[in-house]
């Protein structure tokens, strides 16, 4: 009885083991999982879409992002000194070629005018004096020149009586005494003399003639000369309103009033409206580009809108030849670089027009040609080519 109670109470005894390698006890392989093979087959497809697009775009087209929007900056200067007194233009404004954009003290100038005035007038006065002078200096000139011929008719008077008593009194004949002939003798050297004299005088008085007009002359040539001087200093007091050299806006504002400019100083800029591209394309990315061919641009400003525009003209240097401190090759080491040569990009004038003064100079840019396509339309440079 004992016996059959811990018999009944011991836990059966599991099954034994049989080896893993018993053919009978293989578990069953799992199935793939149908959506990592279709994530991989996507990632698969997708990477040979980018490397077939970059690839076919590499082959077929050009692109850079060192390109910027350019346009032509005016700077504003003034061309004499003086204290401003107005200003007329705010920051960001729009002026016209002529506008008025600040005016300077004219008092200086207006004293400079009056002074040469005045001294014009002044040389005036004395260029009426030299005529007087001149006019009386002839009028003695032309008394010299009648008394030269009064003394040469009495020369020839006396000439005649020496001769006549010179006859009448020789060993044959003494009509006359001797006191007689030497008295015509006398006369006619004194007539000579006086003759001298009277021809002395009047070429005296032709040289004071020439003197005279010499003297008028440099009068005349200080009064031309006061009257450029007179003609400059109503150009500078002109200079005295500083206007806009162009149509554009005001930027860089850096005049008010009460400050004292001197010439060549910068006041501020004016911006023209009319920009264009300017990209800078590696050396080797040359080969396919032409004149005319469009241009894909993307402005980092305009995020939503896109661009395009026409390859316009080349650089005649690389940047570097243009740079302050261009780079030389032969004097060490020698690393080659891949240069970049500007390309301008002309926009769509109705593009310019319809977003002006959101496409500023400077902005960045970027540029794409498609190599395989061909250059259309005449860009500014041929068209200026064939008009000269």
């Amino acid at each position: 009885m004992a016996e059959m109670h811990s018999t009944a109470g011991q836990t059966p005894a599991a099954p034994a083991t049989q080896p893993a390698g018993a053919p009978g006890n293989t578990p069953p392989k799992a199935p793939p999982n149908k959506r990592v093979l279709a994530i991989v087959g996507l990632i698969a497809l997708v990477a040979i879409g980018a490397g077939g697009r970059m690839w076919y775009r590499s082959h077929h087209y050009v692109e850079t992002e060192n390109a910027y929007v350019t346009g032509r900056v005016h700077q504003v200067s003034s061309r004499v000194a003086g204290v401003v007194t107005k200003v007329l233009v705010e920051d960001n404004q729009m002026v016209k070629a002529g506008d008025v954009i600040a005016e300077l003290d004219p008092a200086d100038h207006r004293v400079r005018i009056e002074q040469i005035e005045a001294q014009i007038l002044s040389v005036q006065q004395q260029v009426g004096q030299a005529d007087a002078q001149l006019a009386q200096v002839r009028a003695q000139a032309a008394a010299a020149g009648a008394q030269v011929k009064q003394a040469e008719a009495q020369l020839v008077r006396a000439r005649q009586d020496a001769e006549r008593f010179g006859q009448l009194y020789n060993e044959t004949m003494k009509a006359v005494s001797k006191s007689e002939v030497d008295a015509s003798s006398a006369a006619r050297a004194s007539a000579v003399a006086d003759v001298a004299a009277r021809r002395d005088n009047a070429t005296a008085a032709q040289a004071q003639i020439g003197a005279a007009e010499a003297g008028r002359d440099v009068l005349k040539a200080q009064v031309k000369v006061l009257q450029a001087q007179l003609k400059d200093a109503r150009q500078q007091l002109g200079y005295n309103r500083i206007v806009a050299p162009t149509d554009g806006r005001v930027g860089r504002r850096s005049v008010e009033v009460g400050a004292r400019v001197q010439p060549g100083q910068a006041l501020l800029a004016v911006v023209e409206d009319n920009v264009w591209v300017v990209a800078n394309f590696k050396e080797t990315q040359l080969a396919g580009l032409q004149p005319g061919q469009a241009v894909s641009l993307e402005v980092d400003a305009l995020p939503d809108h896109h661009l395009v525009g026409r390859v316009d003209s080349f650089a005649p240097a690389s940047g570097n030849q243009f740079a302050l401190l261009p780079a030389d090759n032969a004097t060490g080491n020698f690393t080659k670089i891949v240069q970049r040569v500007p390309v301008k990009i002309t926009l769509d004038p109705q593009d310019v027009k319809k977003y002006a003064g959101r496409l500023v100079p400077g902005m960045s840019v970027v540029a794409e040609i498609e190599l395989n396509q061909k250059a259309e339309g005449r860009t500014a440079s041929t068209q200026t080519a064939a008009a000269r």
